[in-house]
């Protein structure tokens, strides 16, 4: 079966005050992050970059409903939700520039984030696996879009962690859009949360706008999940912005989308209000937040600046046992173009 978990009030679940000020608190900070590297991506500071904006209720409150020992497996738009987990900004930054992903000695249990599409999801499957037989309490969390649905790793995936009682939350980020292509171009199904009748788990849908409904929903699949029940949970969202910092998505969708007002709207401005009216957070505390955010941002930019260099050999070392021509053939015009250019160019 699949069932809804929607937008409720402070009184209707079990979370606390507290518990929704840290919610705001997150958003706040992950919201300030995507805009900065968004920024930072536009001025050529990293390459590339995949904006989150839009989905950071639904991955905080993700985020927030796990377990310390549990482990998330992230996609490359999960970067609230490793953030709101504890992962280093200045880490998810270095990434982005090309270094190898955790720079800092943090103890987050989480994968690397997984670029190719539903790639990470019999990764979690197999985890899951792994921890029946050691007979741990921990459970598995993997992020993936409304695409990666049309991947077979997602159909193998959750075969397995079905026949196997594997301890994995499956959640899917229905953005609506995978790239250029609308949700309904990707499957004739009612929903996304339907898939997971075919598999024998249970599918819940949840507003993903509102990070206090997205937390109880990801927390009943997690307990679920860790008595045998893997569980699929759909957070229905929306992609405020482009795909990627590469994406013009004004050719192909309009500003105006034919979605109810609770999906597209700003969940932080949608979440702020609703604290206010409940009397949890003032001007004083919203710009504390917001002050803290961007203290911690500028100094996550000055550490992945200042961070040890990395060794271009090593884009070539570990490819092959012995490299073939072509590729020593690269290596050599990488290390010419380097002895033409200024090396601390290169690194900026």
């Amino acid at each position: 079966m699949h069932r809804l978990i929607d937008d409720r009030s402070l009184s209707e679940s079990s979370l606390s005050a507290d518990d929704a000020r840290a919610a705001y608190v997150d958003m706040v900070r992950t919201r300030r992050f995507d805009e900065r590297a968004l920024a930072l991506q536009r001025r050529g500071w990293m390459s590339g970059y995949p904006p989150f904006l839009g989905q950071e209720a639904s991955q905080v409150g993700a985020a927030h409903a796990m377990a310390d020992d549990d482990w998330l497996f992230p996609t490359y738009r999960s970067n609230a939700l490793q953030i709101a987990r504890g992962v280093p900004m200045s880490d998810i930054l270095r990434f982005r520039r090309g270094y190898p992903e955790y720079h800092s000695d943090h103890d987050v249990p989480v994968f690397p984030q997984a670029v190719p599409i539903a790639s990470q999801i019999p990764h979690a499957a197999g985890a899951g696996m792994a921890r029946n037989y050691r007979g741990n309490d921990e459970a598995m969390l993997v992020c993936f879009g409304d695409g990666a649905t049309s991947e077979g790793d997602f159909h193998e995936g959750l075969n397995f962690a079905g026949v196997f009682d594997a301890p994995v939350v499956f959640f899917c980020e229905n953005n609506d859009w995978a790239i250029s292509l609308p949700r309904e171009r990707q499957t004739a199904s009612e929903s996304i949360a339907v898939k997971a009748e075919a598999y024998g788990l249970e599918g819940i849908q949840v507003d993903g706008n509102d990070p206090l409904a997205v937390r109880e929903a990801v927390e009943q699949g997690l307990e679920a999940a860790r008595n045998g029940s893997p569980v699929l949970v759909e957070s229905l969202t929306y992609r405020r912005g482009a795909h990627t910092t590469a994406d013009d998505p004004s050719v192909y969708r309009d500003d105006d989308p034919d979605l109810p007002e609770w999906r597209t709207r700003d969940p932080l401005e949608r979440f702020e209000e609703f604290l206010r009216a409940e009397g949890l957070v003032d001007d004083e505390f919203v710009e504390s937040a917001y002050d803290d955010a961007n203290e911690e941002l500028s100094e996550a930019v000055e550490v992945a600046e200042s961070g040890p260099r990395a060794d271009p050999d090593e884009l070539f070392d570990f490819v092959y046992e012995s490299l073939p021509p072509e590729l020593e053939a690269q290596r050599e015009r990488m290390h010419r173009s380097i002895e033409t250019h200024d090396p601390q160019e290169l690194d900026r």
